[in-house]
């Protein structure tokens, strides 16, 4: 009614009024009346936007990839964004002009130079994996934009979602990959099947070591085995050798004995025949009977009575009768057993 209208803004829109060429007031969030035919009204928003883009861009060995992302930034000053850009509100509470919408394309803009600056810096496979240094990169030299900074903008953030090369050159690279993986892989299965090998080899070579140690240590065996059976044998040859030599000494001496017994025996032979031949020779020209008396002197009874009786055997041709009374048999009994007994 009469021109007279009221407004109300959210708290994240910063909301101006001029009235003849000057602010007339300001501040998030209002909510006033005005009047129309005199006022013109400009609102900023303040709250965090967010700018999509897509860029196809070429790296510097002339391969074509395309880098998705956004930026993300927010009007920090007002004041800076509406002295170079057009926000005002119309009657029905819209944007007069287009400006807030080339806002976000003058940014992304500034974003595409960036990026395409550190992509046109690398290789395409550099390209592939450096996705958050450009980033970095861009968001880093943003803050520092001229234009960034005329337009009151603050960047809270640049994000690069993907970096991907072209069909063909992505199935290229992938089939590389591949190859690459399984040559990993072949790689692995060689090395897995050396280390075996090694392994089995060093415990082959343990064995073996092994079997060396103990053929040794049986040579060892049977070569002390041996050498304690030579000592044993040449002790035991030793043993024998002095044996022999005792055996040949004994024998020696046992032949020695003999003869000197054999010699002794002959000696008292011969002298025993000398002295039969000198008694024979004294008694050739003798009395029978003297010397049958001499032989019979210091005999024994018995030894005489048994010459008496071989005497009268001798002459049993000239004996008619003998008769030997029993106490004269007694008597002569009686003399043969102490005789008996002391021979």
């Amino acid at each position: 009614m009469f021109g007279i209208r009221f407004i109300k803004s959210q708290p994240t829109v910063h909301l101006m009024q001029f009235r003849g060429g000057k602010l007339a007031r300001e501040g998030a969030g209002q909510s006033f009346y005005y009047y129309s035919p005199t006022s013109t009204l400009v609102a900023v928003p303040l709250a965090s936007q967010d700018r999509p883009f897509i860029l196809e861009l070429v790296t510097a060995d002339f391969q074509s990839v395309t880098v998705q992302g956004q930026v993300t930034y927010r009007i920090s000053d007002p004041h800076r964004t509406v002295a170079m850009m057009d926000f005002a509100l119309d009657a029905k509470g819209g944007y007069v002009s287009e400006d807030p919408q080339r806002l976000g394309e003058r940014v992304a803009m500034q974003v595409e130079v960036i990026i395409q600056q550190a992509v046109q810096a690398l290789e395409l496979k550099a390209a592939l994996r450096a996705s958050a240094t450009i980033a970095r990169e861009a968001e880093r030299q943003l803050a520092g934009q001229a234009e960034i900074l005329a337009l009151g903008l603050e960047v809270l953030g640049v994000s690069i979602m993907a970096v991907k090369p072209t069909p063909d050159i992505s199935r290229a690279l992938e089939a590389e990959a591949r190859e690459s993986n399984l040559k990993a892989a072949d790689d692995a299965v060689y090395l897995r099947r050396m280390s075996a090998l090694e392994k089995e080899r060093a415990i082959r070579q343990n064995e073996l070591d092994t079997d060396i140690a103990v053929e040794q240590k049986k040579r060892q065996i049977q070569e002390t085995k041996m050498e304690a059976r030579a000592a044993a044998m040449r002790k035991e040859n030793e043993l024998r050798t002095e044996q022999m030599s005792a055996d040949v000494e004994l024998e020696s001496q046992r032949k020695e004995f003999v003869e000197g017994q054999a010699l002794n025996s002959r000696t008292l032979s011969e002298a025993e025949a000398h002295r039969v031949s000198v008694v024979m020779r004294a008694l050739e020209g003798a009395d029978p009977r003297v010397v049958q008396a001499l032989a019979a002197t210091g005999m024994q009874p018995g030894q005489l009575i048994a010459q008496a009786f071989g005497g009268i055997a001798e002459r049993a041709g000239s004996i008619g009768q003998f008769n030997m009374s029993p106490e004269l048999l007694q008597s002569l009994v009686s003399l043969a057993r102490p005789a008996k007994g002391v021979s």
